[in-house]
C-alpha cells in the first residue's frame, strides 16, 4: 500500500529512514534475539540506546552540562501539574502567557495550587491569532517562574521571540516545535516536550531542565508524587522504574536523523521553506484564508479555512482520496489545519498546495 501525507497534529508523522530502520529491527534488535519492545530497561543493550539518545540530543541542541535531559512518562499534559509543583517556592507565585488552549490549559492546571497564578498577557481578545507584545511584562520580583506554550498547535501562532522573563526562569511548552530550529537553551529555565508531535511515538514527554531547578523532595512546596518529581528522573538516569522504551529508542533514531541531515540549522531550513510554500498558496487564494497574524504564523502548524463549514468538510473528505489525511482542523476552531512538522516531506506540502489549487477551481464562488 502506498503511504499517504499525514498532516495529523499528533501523533503524527515520523521518517520513513526511521520507520524502516524500526521495521527491519522490531524483530530482532542488534542481534539480542528480541525487540526493544521485549527489552529489560535494566539490559545493556537498552542502556546504549537511552545514553545514545540523551548524548545525540544534547549535540543536537547544544545543551549546557548543568541541564538535565529527563525522559519521563506521560504527554506534555502531566507536565501543566509538574512545573508548579516542581518550580514553586513558598511564594507560591507565577506568570502565565496565554495564547491558546494548551497554556490556558497549563493556567487553569497551576491554579490548582495557588491562587497567586495570574496572567500576564494574552491573545484571547482576538481568539488567540497572534503573539502578545510581551517586551516588558509585569513581571513580579516574587514570581517563580513565566510560563509558555512557544507553538500553539491548534491556532497555528508562535512566538518569534521568547518574552522578558526578567531574570525570572522561563518554562517553554515545545511539544509542537521541538526540534523544529535551533534554540539557546541557556535562554530556558526548562523546556519540556510531548514527544508525539514531532519527534516519537505517543506516551512521552522529554524534559530539559537547569539542575539547580531540579529540587529535593523535601523542598517542594506541596505533596508531589513520587513520579511527578524531576529529581526521581534526575537521579536515576530516567530509569526509576520502567520507561517507555519504544517511545525512548524512536526518539533516538530521530535525533540521529537530524543529525545525518545537518542538524537543526538545516532542519529549519526545510521546516521555513515548506511553511513559505503553503502559507504563499493561502495568500494568493480567493477561496481559502489564514486567519493569523503573519508576524505570529507558525511554520510546524497552519490553520486555514474556507468560511463555509460544509465547504470544508467537503474539502477534508476529498483530500483523502489524494492521499492528504487528518487535515481536519481542531474542533475548537474548525476548518483545516497542516500540521508540517520535520518528517513531512516537503513533496506532501505540494501534494496538499496542489489539492488545494484544483479544490479552489473546482468551487469558485
Amino acid at each position: 500500500m502506498k503511504r499517504v501525507y499525514n498532516f495529523s497534529a499528533g501523533p503524527a508523522v515520523l521518517p520513513e529512514e526511521v520507520l524502516k530502520e524500526a521495521q527491519e529491527e522490531i524483530f530482532d534488535y542488534a542481534d539480542t534475539g528480541i525487540s526493544v519492545m521485549e527489552m529489560s530497561h535494566r539490559s545493556k543493550p537498552f542502556e546504549k540506546i537511552i545514553t545514545d539518545a540523551e548524548k545525540d540530543l544534547r549535540e543536537l541542541m547544544s545543551i549546557p552540562d548543568d541541564y538535565k535531559v529527563l525522559f519521563a512518562q506521560g504527554g506534555a499534559t502531566t507536565q501543566f501539574a509538574a512545573v508548579p509543583m516542581n518550580l514553586m517556592s513558598e511564594n507560591k507565585q507565577a506568570a502565565y502567557i496565554e495564547t491558546g488552549n494548551f497554556s490556558k490549559k497549563a493556567f487553569e492546571e497551576a491554579k490548582i495550587f495557588s491562587d497567586k497564578v495570574r496572567i500576564v498577557a494574552s491573545s484571547k481578545d482576538r481568539n488567540y491569532t497572534y503573539i502578545p507584545d510581551c517586551s516588558d511584562l509585569p513581571i513580579d520580583e516574587k514570581d517563580d517562574y513565566v510560563y509558555i506554550c512557544e507553538n500553539n498547535t491548534i491556532f497555528g501562532t508562535t512566538f518569534k521571540n521568547i518574552p522578558n522573563t526578567k531574570g525570572k526562569p522561563l518554562v517553554s511548552d515545545q511539544s509542537s516545535c521541538f526540534l523544529s530550529k535551533p534554540v539557546n537553551v541557556s535562554d530556558y529555565g526548562v523546556i519540556y516536550a510531548g514527544v508525539q508531535k514531532n519527534v516519537g511515538p505517543a506516551g512521552m514527554a522529554i524534559i530539559i531542565a537547569r539542575g539547580d531547578l531540579i529540587k529535593d523532595a523535601e523542598e517542594l512546596q506541596f505533596p508531589t508524587p513520587t513520579m511527578l518529581r524531576w529529581k526521581t528522573y534526575s537521579d536515576s538516569g530516567s530509569l526509576y522504574n520502567t520507561p517507555n522504551c519504544w517511545s525512548i529508542y524512536i526518539c533516538g533514531k530521530v535525533f540521529k536523523w537530524i543529525k545525518s541531515i545537518g542538524g537543526l540549522e538545516e532542519m529549519q531550513k526545510r521546516n521555513e521553506e515548506k511553511a513559505k510554500i503553503l502559507y504563499d498558496c493561502l495568500d494568493s487564494s480567493k477561496l481559502f484564508v489564514n486567519g493569523v497574524e503573519k508576524s505570529s504564523r507558525s511554520i510546524m502548524n497552519v490553520v486555514f479555512k474556507t468560511g463555509d463549514p460544509e465547504l470544508d468538510a467537503k474539502f477534508v473528505a476529498e483530500a483523502k482520496d489524494h492521499g492528504i489525511i487528518s487535515i481536519k482542523g481542531h474542533r475548537i476552531v474548525g476548518g483545516m489545519r497542516a500540521s508540517i512538522y520535520n518528517a513531512m516531506p516537503k513533496e506532501g506540502v505540494i501534494s496538499l498546495v496542489r489539492f488545494m489549487e484544483k479544490f479552489e477551481k473546482e468551487n469558485a464562488r
